[in-house]
C-alpha cells in the first residue's frame, strides 16, 4: 500500500523504509499501472526535468523493487522495458481514505501582493483562528513545503490552532527574483505588504533563521505592526560580521557546493555534506528530502546572491528598540549560527524570554526530539500562556 496522504510504503502489514525519490517513481509507476513510462516522464516526475544518469536511474528502479518485493530477475512487480522505460505490470486498485474525506487537514490558498518597488511576492493561508505571520528562511517555495512530509507536520500543526500565513521572500519559490540592490529594508518591505495584503494591522510573527533580523528591524521601525515575536535559531549578525568570520568563510562549503554544481542533487558529495550541516540529527532519507525542498527553491545564481546578502546582515543595532514581547528559542548545538547568537539576540531586545533547547538541527523538523518543545512553547508564548 503507498499512502500518498502520510507518505509512507506498507507491504505484508509494516511500514517499509524507502527514499522521497523512490516513493515519487512508485507513485508513477503505481499511477500509470499497465502503460508504459517512459524515462522522460520519470525524469520530469521524479527530478523535475533535471539531468540525471542511467546508473541514478537504475539505482532508484532497484530500490523500488526492493521495497516492494520484486527484483531484476523475476520483475513481478515492476518490469523494464528496453531502452524505452518501465512499467508497474500488478494489478493497482486505488483507495480514497472516508476519514480522510470526512476530515480533511488544513487547506492552503496561495496568492499574490506587490511589495513597495513593485516586486511580485508569493504569499498563502492556511487553517482559522489568530493569524500569525510565519517567515521561514531564504531557501522556500510555499507549494512544494506545504506537501512536504519533513516540514508538513509543523506547518499543520500551526494551522491547526491559528491561521497561517506564509511567504516566499524575494529570490525564492513562486516570488519574483531578487535584484542585485536589495538590501534587509525591501525584505521587510516585503513582511509588510504580506501582512498588509492578509489584512492585518498588528500580528504575531514566527520567524526562522535569517528571517529573525528581518522581523527584528521592522518590528524596531514600526513597533506598532508587530504583536509578539518568536525566533527559531535566531540571529542579529550574518557570519561575515561576527568575531571569527574568516575562520567561518574561507572554506565556506555552501560556496564549494554551488561551484562543484551540484544544487539540489542528493547524489551530489557537496550537496548532501551541506544538507547534513543543516540537519545533522536528520536521517539519510530526510537529508534527501530537503535537498530536493531547495532543489525548487531558486537557482544556483539566486542562492548564491542571498547567502552573500545573508551573511552581511546586522540588525544589532536594532534589538534595544524591539518593544513586542519576544521569545527566543535556540538549538544548543547548532554549528552553523552558534547558540551564542541566540543568547546575543536574547539580551539585546528588552525583556526577551530565552529557551535553549538541546538539538543541533538549524530548524526544526517532527524528528527532532526537541520538536514538541518547540512547537508547544511557541504556540503557548503566542498565547500568552505561562508554564511553557
Amino acid at each position: 500500500m503507498l499512502d500518498l496522504k502520510r507518505h509512507v510504503l506498507t507491504r505484508d502489514g509494516r511500514n517499509i523504509p524507502v527514499e522521497p525519490q523512490v516513493f515519487d517513481l512508485l507513485h508513477v509507476l503505481a499511477e500509470n499501472a499497465g502503460a508504459l513510462v517512459t524515462k522522460d516522464q520519470l525524469i520530469e516526475a521524479v527530478w523535475d526535468g533535471r539531468i540525471v544518469s542511467e546508473a541514478t536511474i537504475s539505482a532508484r528502479i532497484n530500490a523500488a523493487r526492493t521495497a516492494v518485493g520484486d527484483n531484476g530477475r523475476d520483475q513481478r512487480i515492476i518490469r523494464t522495458v528496453p531502452r524505452r522505460g518501465f512499467e508497474m505490470v500488478a494489478d493497482v486498485t486505488t483507495q480514497t481514505d472516508p476519514a480522510a474525506s470526512s476530515a480533511p487537514g488544513p487547506h492552503q490558498t496561495i496568492r499574490y501582493t506587490a511589495s513597495a518597488d513593485g516586486t511580485s511576492i508569493a504569499w498563502s493561508t492556511a487553517g482559522e483562528g489568530e493569524p500569525v505571520l510565519y517567515a521561514w528562511h531564504h531557501l522556500s517555495h510555499l507549494e512544494k513545503d506545504w506537501t512536504s512530509g519533513l516540514l508538513r507536520p509543523a506547518l499543520v500543526a500551526i494551522a491547526e490552532k491559528r491561521q497561517l500565513i506564509r511567504y516566499d521572500i524575494r529570490g525564492s519559490g513562486l516570488s519574483d527574483p531578487t535584484k542585485p540592490q536589495d538590501t534587509i529594508d525591501e525584505h521587510v518591505d516585503d513582511m509588510i505588504a504580506v501582512a498588509d495584503a492578509a489584512g492585518l494591522d498588528r500580528f504575531p510573527v514566527i520567524a526562522t533563521l535569517q528571517a529573525a533580523a528581518t522581523v527584528i528591524r521592522l518590528a524596531a521601525r514600526y513597533p506598532d505592526r508587530v504583536s509578539r515575536l518568536v525566533l527559531h535559531n535566531g540571529y542579529a549578525r550574518g557570519r561575515a560580521t561576527r568575531e571569527n568570520a574568516p575562520q567561518v568563510l574561507e572554506n565556506d562549503p555552501f560556496i564549494a557546493l554551488l561551484k562543484s554544481g551540484g544544487w539540489g542533487d542528493p547524489d551530489n558529495g557537496f550537496m548532501r555534506a551541506w544538507a547534513t550541516m543543516v540537519l545533522p540529527m536528520a536521517s539519510f532519507d530526510e537529508v534527501t528530502e530537503i535537498i530536493r525542498l531547495i532543489s525548487h527553491a531558486g537557482t544556483t545564481e539566486e542562492a548564491l546572491v542571498q547567502r552573500n546578502r545573508i551573511d552581511n546582515l546586522d540588525v544589532s543595532d536594532d534589538l534595544a528598540r524591539v518593544r513586542a514581547p519576544t521569545l527566543v528559542i535556540h538549538a544548543r548545538m547548532c554549528t552553523i549560527h552558534p547558540v551564542a547568537e541566540g543568547r546575543r539576540v536574547a539580551a539585546g531586545i528588552p525583556g526577551a524570554e530565552f529557551l535553549e533547547v538541546d538539538s543541533s538541527n538549524a530548524f526544526f523538523i517532527a524528528s527532532d526530539p526537541t520538536f514538541d518543545r518547540v512547537l508547544n512553547a511557541t504556540l503557548g508564548f503566542l498565547e500568552g500562556e505561562e508554564g511553557r
